[in-house]
């Protein structure tokens, strides 16, 4: 490790939305990680480490929050040395307090997890309606989980609870 102050540096085709959301889930999987996940209180990965975080340049541009809970858990992921289910897909822009907020593009992010190959997706609570509004075929088959916050997306990311407190992130 470096043993100095953990940073995260971020790079590539990013937004201003996206970058600002980049931010908001390193400090969020940060208060996590040591409020939260069981046999990590004292874990100094993130506030120690310097993190680079690269968004190649693609067909789809990267603008905007969608991404939050994703990152949050990539940076979780990172700092515990454990991946997520491999069957997963997510979206869902995330508060400082792990609030797990609603995004556009439900039907195009199912589809393409759907091209992908996922079986799983966790969706933000307040995209419920825009879920079941999609036709049966894209819907059928899918293990969807509606998160209101950031440990409902740890539950199924990692298959397990974040330590005793049922009710959200209280940093």
């Amino acid at each position: 490790g470096s043993g100095g102050e953990g940073s995260l540096l971020v790079t590539g085709k990013l937004g201003e939305v996206m970058g600002e959301s980049s931010k908001i889930a390193y400090t969020l999987a940060r208060n996590f990680l040591n409020a939260r996940v069981v046999g990590h209180q004292a874990n100094p990965f993130l506030a120690c480490e310097r993190l680079h975080l690269h968004a190649p340049e693609g067909a789809t541009p990267k603008d905007g929050p969608s991404a939050g809970v994703t990152m949050t858990t990539a940076l979780l992921s990172l700092a515990m040395g454990r991946a997520p289910r491999p069957d997963l897909a997510m979206t869902g822009e995330v508060s400082l307090t792990g609030q797990v907020l609603a995004v556009g593009g439900i039907k195009e992010k199912v589809m393409a997890a759907r091209r992908a190959g996922v079986t799983c997706l966790v969706l933000p609570h307040a995209n419920r309606g825009d879920f079941e509004d999609l036709k049966p075929e894209l819907q059928e088959g899918l293990e969807v989980h509606f998160a209101k916050t950031y440990d409902d997306v740890y539950s199924v990311a990692f298959c397990e609870d974040p330590d005793g407190y049922a009710g959200g992130f209280d940093p």
